[in-house]
Parts: structure tokens; C-alpha cells; sequence
């Protein structure tokens, strides 16, 4: 292997230098300051939304472009701060003094192991058990969550935005009375003008202007105004509150106040902290306290982290992208981020969107984001603190509004109603106690209608007939495996239906049944040698010869099979000869057929199963 095929394997993303032309870098810069344009109002926003003070939110937004571009494979992806990972952090950044940066911080680094961790192992495909109705109930679940938390800086009432639900709530309906009207005014405004904006690129100019040249300067320019609208908004409240609380004495507008300006240092994420407790007191954290407090968080915010960017990569980049690459992607992503102040960061859906439609051409244009961030930080960060808090709110509400998907509750009422049950726990006990245990709850749903769906398989009955006039009982499962939790359920579906139809040969089409365990195969055993003393004869049709081996293996009785339908007449025929006598009796068998019924009848009043068991001896 050479040292290129080495180099190529360590960073995937140098593939893309090759033939990078001029055209590309072009393409990239214009896509990557767009994108620059969008993070920079959304990072403030979100580590404000995380409980930081604003600069982290911009810490956040360089480190993954760069890193990405090394080790990504979809061009259209940017990795950086969301709403719904700050407002997880934003769980542990509460305690005051220096332990909300210490906690956020050692969080994106525990993240990031967790999730090379999965690579490593390949478990990417974790997220395919989170299925598409809890996923709806969660994301709806925090976006109503994250758009409530932002009602305080809205309506410019004092005091943290935090994350619970029903705590906010009773927090704002109490304080209404100091509802701050210029913060209010301000907020709603700028809500009505983003969403409006939002709505600005959806215009069409077919037939309004004749010249194709002022038709696409026309067209530009609105798109441009409308993809940067979250910048716009913000620039533009932020000269509207300077200039206002220059010369007025009290400031109409809560501001965000001084931002630091400068690179963040290179350091080691914090493995202790101090803490204020209720009363006020400092108490010293150690790293034990520290993984403790953060609990569930350290497990569950990789894995969404990880939903959402193989969302994104599936939805830009197509099937053909790996798991894993992007794996290590955003691991490496969060790893090296933790050790330059970021918050947990992961692909984010609507800056992906944005640069997309900007014509990325490869994930290089992230760095040209990333160094606009930079700038950011070094130069323009003295001005972020006449930022109205009020309009950063506005910025996240009408971001997360959309994030709410009503429309998926038509169709899954229309086609699975069961699948909505996992979706409503997800949603309500999101709300109601966590959006962690919200998680858990509605994916413990899912996995308990597997789990019910394997033990209870659908069962077709039919009593059918030969063209010879033999009656037949047909038992097709629906399903492609049988597992130990279903033996007892198909054991007593066989009985019922000879308690049903009368006594005749039982045919268990395994055509569609593609795997037994053992238990199920000591199962079928047992449910054979029962039949077999009631004079029941019990067939396996089209069986593959996997499930033949097991059930022989498993249970040393060789199992009657018919290869195909065409069989089944001359098979049943040959067992009908050995077996007439007792069909006349067309006894009913009691469901269900248990080995103890058999061997201990009552000579005073022995019931029909016995007789029929009897008579077999």
C-alpha cells in the first residue's frame, strides 16, 4: 500500500482535492459563507438555548466544518450546534459559577467516544430501532419544548430559559404581569418578519418580468435575502437596540450582553467543577460526580446525534454513503471540538438544506464556514452584545416551529393507528417528564409490539379438501420465523382448530418460515409426539431443509414433510389408510394439548381426549 492509499484511508476527505478546479473553490466559498451567514445567529442562539454564555455556541460552529471535510463523505452535510443537542445539554449547565461550560464541554468529548465507539463496533445500526413514529414524537416533543423555553427572552422576562416543559410554563403564566412590552414588540415582530422571509423564496416570477437577465438578478436577490434572513433579522435589531439604548437612559430591549472576543484556547476538557447548591454554598465536583450527573445523557445524545446526521447524509448523499465514515466523522467531529470549548455538535437538517441549494460542491465548504466563524470570533464579537435577546428567541422559535410534524398523524391513522401509540408516549412523557425518558419509553413501546408480534404471529386456519374428498386442516403462519415465545400460541392454535373443524391431518405450511430456535423446535416436538397419541397426524409442508435439520437435531423425531402442494394428495392418502379407523370418531380435542391431560384421565369420568388417547394405546 502506498503512502497515498494511506493517506486516502486515514482522511477520506482528501479524495476530494483531486480535481478540485477553480469552479469548485468558487462554488464552495459562496456555499460555505451562506452557511456562515445562517450559523453565526443560530450559535448564539443555541448557546444561550444551552444554558452558555454565546461565544460557545460559535466555538461550536468552526471545529466540525473542518474536521468533516477531512473525514466526511456528503458534501451537503455541516456539523455543528442544533437546537434540540443544546437543549439536552442544557440539562446540566444550571449549577452556576464555571460548571455549565465544564459540564457542556466534557459532554461533547464523552459524546464523541461514545459514538467512536459505535463505529468501531459498527453500531450504526442502533438507530434503526428508533422507528419513524417515535422519532416524530421526540423532535415534535422538543421543539415544543425548546419554543416554549425561548417564551422568557420573548417577552423579556428575568431568568434562565431551561429545559423543563411544565416548569416553564408555570414559570411564564406567573410573570406575565412583568412581561417587558419593547422585548415582546421586538420578538413578535421579528418572528413575523423570518417567517415571512421564509416564505419570500417560494415566489415565482414566470411572466412577471420579461428580461431573463432581471428575472435572475431578481431571483438571486430574493433567494439570498431569504436564506440569510436569520442574519438580516438579527443585524438589524442589533443597530435598531444600539441605537436606541444610546440615547435613552434605561434600554427598552434585554441585550445579550458582553460576548468574549478571540479564539478559544486549546485546553483538556475539565474533569472536575464547582458547584452552587440551593442554599449558595460551593461544592467541588470530581469526574465520578461529574459522569453521574450527567447519566443517561452520555449515552442517549450520541445516539440522537447519530439519528440525525445519518438522516441527513441518507437524505442529501443517498444509500451508497457509509454508516461508519460518517461515524467517525462526527466522533472525531465532538472529540476534537471538546478540547476547543464546543458544546455536543451533530449534522443540522436546515444549514445542510441551506447548503445544498447553495451548489456545494464538496465538504470543503465547511472550512470556508469554519474560517468565517473564525472571523467572527476575532473581529465582530465586541458588536454581538447589542444582540436583543428577544431577537435571538425569535430566531430559534421559527426555526423549531417547523420541526413539529402534524402531518405524519393522517397517514399513520389512515394505515397503522398501532404505530401511533409509541409516538404519543414519546411525545406526551417528553413533556411531561423528560425528553430522555420520553425517548426510552416510546422506543420501549416499539420493541414491546416486536416482541408481541414474535410471540403471537399471525396464524391462517383453513379446512380444506382433496379432489379425493380427504379433509385437511391447513395451519400457514405469517411470519418468517417461529421463536419460543410463540410455541405455546401455535400449539394452541393447532388445538383450537381441531376443536373447530374436527379431528384430520394437520399440514403446517412452512413455505414463508424461515427460522426456528431451539426452544421453538423442542416445541413442535412435543406439540408432534401429543398429536401423535391422539392418532393426529402432523405434516410440515415445503420446509427448508435448514428447518428440517434443527427440528431433527433438536427433538430426534423425524417429521412427515411434503415437498410441495402437488404431494399432498398422495401423502394424505397413504396416511389416511393407516389412520381411518380413528377418523370416524371425529372427536374434539380439547385446546390445548398438554402431555399431563393425556397421562392422567379420570376412570370415573375420562373425557374424549382420553378415549381417543386410549384407543391409540
Amino acid at each position: 500500500m502506498t503512502l497515498r492509499d494511506w493517506g486516502y484511508r486515514l482522511l477520506p476527505g482528501l479524495k476530494w482535492l483531486q480535481g478540485y478546479t477553480g469552479q469548485d473553490a468558487v462554488a464552495d466559498l459562496i456555499a460555505g459563507i451562506t452557511v456562515g451567514l445562517t450559523v453565526l445567529p443560530q450559535g448564539l442562539a443555541y448557546a444561550t438555548l444551552a444554558g452558555l454564555e454565546p461565544q460557545y455556541g460559535l466555538y461550536s460552529a468552526f471545529v466540525g466544518g473542518i474536521v468533516y471535510a477531512m473525514l466526511g463523505s456528503c458534501r451537503q452535510v455541516t456539523i455543528g450546534p442544533t437546537a434540540l443537542l443544546a437543549l439536552m445539554t442544557s440539562r446540566h449547565t444550571g449549577f452556576g459559577l464555571g460548571s455549565g461550560p465544564a459540564y457542556a464541554i466534557l459532554l461533547c468529548l464523552i459524546s464523541g467516544i461514545v459514538e467512536l465507539g459505535m463505529a468501531v463496533l459498527k453500531l450504526g445500526a442502533l438507530v434503526d430501532l428508533i422507528s419513524l413514529p417515535v422519532t416524530v414524537g421526540f423532535t415534535s416533543a422538543t421543539a415544543v419544548i425548546i419554543g416554549t423555553s425561548q417564551l422568557k427572552g420573548l417577552l423579556g422576562l428575568k431568568g434562565g430559559s431551561g429545559s423543563d416543559f411544565i416548569n416553564t410554563m408555570r414559570s411564564v403564566f406567573g410573570n406575565l404581569h412583568q412581561v417587558r412590552r419593547g422585548d415582546f414588540t421586538l420578538g413578535l415582530v421579528s418572528i413575523t418578519v423570518l417567517l415571512l422571509l421564509r416564505k419570500l423564496k417560494d415566489v415565482k416570477l414566470d411572466g412577471r418580468v420579461r428580461s431573463l437577465r432581471a428575472q435572475q438578478l431578481i431571483s438571486g436577490t430574493i433567494w439570498v435575502i431569504a436564506t440569510g434572513r436569520n442574519a438580516l433579522v438579527v443585524l438589524v435589531t442589533s443597530v435598531l437596540a444600539y441605537s436606541t439604548c444610546k440615547q435613552m437612559d434605561s434600554c427598552p430591549y434585554i441585550l445579550t450582553g458582553k460576548v468574549k472576543s478571540g479564539l478559544p484556547k486549546l485546553a483538556v476538557p475539565k474533569f472536575e467543577t464547582t458547584i452552587l447548591d440551593k442554599n449558595g454554598t460551593e461544592i467541588s465536583q470530581n469526574f465520578e460526580q461529574m459522569l453521574s450527573e450527567l447519566g443517561p445523557s452520555m449515552l442517549i445524545l450520541p445516539i440522537i446525534a447519530v439519528l440525525g446526521n445519518v438522516a441527513i447524509s441518507k437524505a442529501f448523499g443517498g444509500a451508497g454513503l457509509s454508516p461508519t465514515r460518517e461515524l467517525v466523522a462526527l466522533s472525531m467531529s465532538n472529540i476534537c471540538g471538546a478540547f476547543c470549548s464546543s458544546m455536543p455538535v451533530t449534522g443540522s437538517f436546515s444549514r445542510s438544506a441551506v447548503n445544498h441549494a447553495s451548489g456545494v460542491r464538496t465538504p470543503i465548504g465547511g472550512c470556508y464556514t469554519s474560517v468565517l466563524v473564525l472571523l467572527a470570533l476575532g473581529l465582530l464579537a465586541p458588536y454581538f452584545q447589542y444582540i436583543p435577546k428577544a431577537a435571538l428567541s425569535a430566531v430559534i422559535i421559527s426555526a423549531v416551529i417547523f420541526m413539529i410534524e402534524f402531518e405524519v398523524i393522517r397517514p399513520l391513522w389512515r394505515c397503522s393507528r398501532r404505530e401511533l401509540l409509541p409516538g404519543a408516549i414519546t411525545f406526551v412523557m417528553s413533556l411531561a417528564v423528560g425528553v430522555e425518558i420520553g425517548l426510552l419509553l416510546g422506543v420501549g413501546a416499539d420493541v414491546a409490539f416486536l416482541v408481541y408480534r414474535a410471540a403471537r404471529p399471525v396464524l391462517s386456519v383453513s379446512k380444506l379438501q382433496t379432489t379425493n374428498g380427504i379433509n385437511y386442516i391447513l395451519i400457514r403462519p405469517k411470519h418468517s420465523s417461529l421463536y419460543f415465545p410463540a410455541v405455546e400460541w401455535v400449539r394452541s392454535g393447532i388445538s383450537k382448530a381441531l376443536t373447530t373443524h374436527g379431528t384430520a391431518p394437520v399440514v403446517l405450511d412452512c413455505s414463508h418460515v424461515h427460522d426456528f430456535d431451539f426452544t421453538a423446535a423442542r416445541g413442535m416436538g412435543s406439540l408432534q409426539k401429543e398429536l401423535a397419541k391422539a392418532n393426529v397426524p402432523l405434516f410440515l409442508m415445503s420446509a427448508q431443509k435448514d428447518i428440517s435439520v434443527i427440528l431433527k437435531e433438536s427433538t430426534n423425531i423425524d417429521f412427515p414433510t411434503i415437498d410441495s402442494p402437488d404431494d399432498l394428495e398422495s401423502i394424505l392418502e397413504q396416511s389416511e389408510t393407516s389412520f381411518a379407523p380413528d377418523y370416524v370418531l371425529h372427536l374434539q380435542i380439547a385446546a390445548p394439548l398438554v402431555e399431563s391431560r393425556l397421562n392422567h384421565c379420570d376412570d370415573r369420568e375420562p373425557t374424549e381426549l382420553c378415549k381417543l388417547n386410549a384407543k391409540s394405546i
